[in-house]
């Protein structure tokens, strides 16, 4: 009892001086239920102030890693698990991870960058002296450090100096000239600083693009309903910047033009080309330069269902000199009666996951006005899901305590996060559809392996992207391993779950994913069957739809 008391005594102190941190010592094993019920309490009552439980990162087969209460080597992720579950995941419970000199393979470590580290603590241990007796670091140790820095964690250097610095050492990054230098009192660990500063500053700078996505990092957005909503003028801006998606689609035009008009017959031969949500016209234009570069002749309907962006293409096209090759058609390309048929439909209506857009269901109305023969740009495209760790986007979720969000796919640039195995295709569409079925709902099953290096760890939701082909050889998507470079039109999707999921080591993870049709509206429901069966989330489509 002396203990507790004496915890919230300090607690209470550090909360008035109003200090950004507190930091708390480790957890003495996973039977830790009287500390994290004492800090819990602690919680519940602060305002603004963090608490950052110390967590040492422990190689999971170190003697040294025993828990005081079994005979098994404990790995520290384990700990710091135990702990958060206790207090229910709060979200100002953070972590200040001590590195010492030996640290675990880099799958375990990966690990931590999902979780809600806040401050990396280097013991003076954990540096080796280098040939002029200053102290570095190991390569595994300074790669650890690297990404530090790039997910925004405090590097704290603690202990004593230990490598025997030269006599008469000094600042790597002083003014040696400096007169007043040895008047100075140096602090004994400033080599150690100095050396985390000269990582600092070796790192690449971040690509334009990173740093144009930086506010975005980790912000859970409402995917967009352009069939139900009209887009704002905004909207369109930001998505026409992206040079590199439109450099795609004139390429895939420019191979279906070559591929239906023989060169022969490329001055005689007028192709109809049908660009089906328009928009303000950026694909008009890839359109006409693919034409134009591929000495081909075009008729072109753009067809749009917005008034207001049907505004912006009257003034394109006239402006352009456009009136004798593009008809305008305003309308909802679902119930347009066209008046001749297309050779080839070109539509840009992919979402984050590929069909969560509505893409299917908007093509599949279309299609009537495709020639037998004709060519869908694009042709198919597959969704991918995979389990993350994201304990900053569930504590965000979590914040609005209530279901209806646990329950809500969200658009997210994705940062702070682990991606636990490797993505996996859900649901495919090809247009045009030549199925009988005519039916767009599906249903996967995945089986996730989590590799048996990786430790235990917390899935916190799905991250999920897509996978186009636009036409043969010319491809588009934001799935981690074949994204197409320094496209910025689409972030990944997140799907929640209402309780994490915890997996152990070289264990399975069994998930299902349904897309359900309706009347009004398409939803998708989810949920995990094993190691431990969830909920089916989104049922019915209570919580989240996309409107038709």
């Amino acid at each position: 009892m002396d203990s507790e008391i004496t915890l919230k005594q300090e607690i209470a102190w550090a909360s008035h001086l109003s200090l950004q941190a507190c930091l708390l010592p480790a957890p003495k094993g996973t039977s830790c239920a009287n500390y994290a019920r004492c800090v819990n309490q602690i919680l519940l009552g602060l305002n603004n102030m963090k608490l950052w439980l110390r967590i040492p990162l422990l190689k999971t087969d170190d003697n040294d890693s025993m828990d005081v209460n079994s005979i098994h080597p404990v790995d520290s992720w384990e700990l710091w698990n135990s702990f958060r579950m206790l207090c229910e995941h709060h979200s100002q419970l953070s972590i200040a991870l001590d590195i010492l000199s030996s640290i675990p393979p880099a799958n375990s470590l990966g690990r931590w960058f999902g979780e809600s580290v806040r401050a990396a603590i280097m013991d003076t241990d954990s540096f080796l002296t280098n040939a002029r007796g200053y102290p570095c670091l190991s390569k595994r140790h300074q790669n650890l450090v690297a990404g530090f820095f790039n997910h925004s964690i405090q590097i704290v250097v603690s202990g004593k100096p230990v490598n025997g610095l030269p006599k008469g050492s000094t600042d790597l990054a002083a003014d040696h000239n400096d007169r007043n230098f040895d008047a100075v009192q140096r602090h004994p660990l400033r080599p150690y600083l100095d050396y985390i500063g000269y990582l600092y500053q070796k790192m690449d700078p971040l690509p334009e693009q990173e740093r144009f996505e930086l506010g975005y990092r980790d912000f859970l957005q409402s995917p967009l309903q352009p069939l139900m909503d009209n887009l704002e003028a905004q909207t369109y801006e930001t998505f026409e910047k992206d040079a590199v998606k439109y450099i795609q689609y004139q390429r895939a035009i420019c191979k279906a033009l070559q591929d239906r008009v023989p060169e022969e017959k490329a001055s005689t031969l007028t192709i109809v080309l049908m660009v089906v949500g328009a928009g303000r016209g950026p694909l008009v234009r890839a359109s006409l330069q693919a034409a134009e570069e591929t000495g081909r002749k075009l008729k072109i309907y753009a067809v749009e269902k917005n008034p207001n962006a049907i505004v912006t293409l009257h003034s394109l096209v006239k402006l352009e000199g456009w009136e004798d090759t593009v008809t305008i058609i305003s309308s909802d390309m679902r119930h347009w009666d066209a008046s001749e048929k297309a050779d080839i439909l070109v539509s840009e209506l992919l979402g984050s996951f590929g069909d969560n857009e509505l893409s299917p269901e908007c093509l599949d109305g279309a299609q009537r006005f495709l020639k037998d023969d004709g060519i869908s740009i694009p042709s198919s495209y597959t969704s991918f899901v995979q389990p993350v760790t994201a304990s900053k986007l569930y504590n965000d979720v979590k914040s609005h305590k209530d279901l209806v969000h646990f329950e809500t796919a969200y658009v997210v640039k994705l940062h702070n996060v682990v991606r636990l195995a490797a993505s996996q295709p859900v649901f495919t569409f090809t247009h045009p559809n030549k199925s009988s079925k005519g039916s767009n709902q599906r249903h996967k099953k995945l089986r996730f392996e989590i590799p048996s290096d990786t430790g235990s760890a917390m899935v916190h939701g799905f991250a999920g992207y897509f996978d186009a082909t636009l036409y043969k050889d010319v491809y588009l998507g934001i799935e981690p391993s074949t994204a197409t470079p320094n496209m910025f039109s689409w972030f990944a999707i997140f799907f929640p779950l209402r309780t994490p999921v915890i997996v152990h080591p070289g264990s399975a993870l069994e998930v299902h994913f349904w897309r359900c049709c309706g009347p009004t509206k398409v939803w998708y429901e989810w949920c995990v069957a094993s190691p431990c069966p969830s909920p089916i989330h989104n049922s019915n489509g209570r919580s989240y739809w996309v409107g038709l």
